[in-house]
């Protein structure tokens, strides 16, 4: 598989890890938690859209 193509499955799977995380401090009123899912959301968004360059810088 290719480096960019797990870059992407990587982001994607960090996005919805980290909005359960939050959607859990949320409903369990722990603002630690909820903050720990939006930072790990926003990262996967990260190296998401890095995988999405890579793949277009291979071409």
């Amino acid at each position: 598989m290719v480096t960019s193509t797990k870059d992407e499955i990587k982001g994607t799977f960090h996005e919805v890890k980290g909005k359960i995380k939050e959607t859990a401090g949320q409903v369990t009123n722990n603002p630690d938690l909820e903050t720990e899912g939006k930072a790990e959301h926003r990262a996967g968004k990260v190296e998401k859209k890095v995988g999405q360059i890579e793949k277009v810088l291979e071409k």
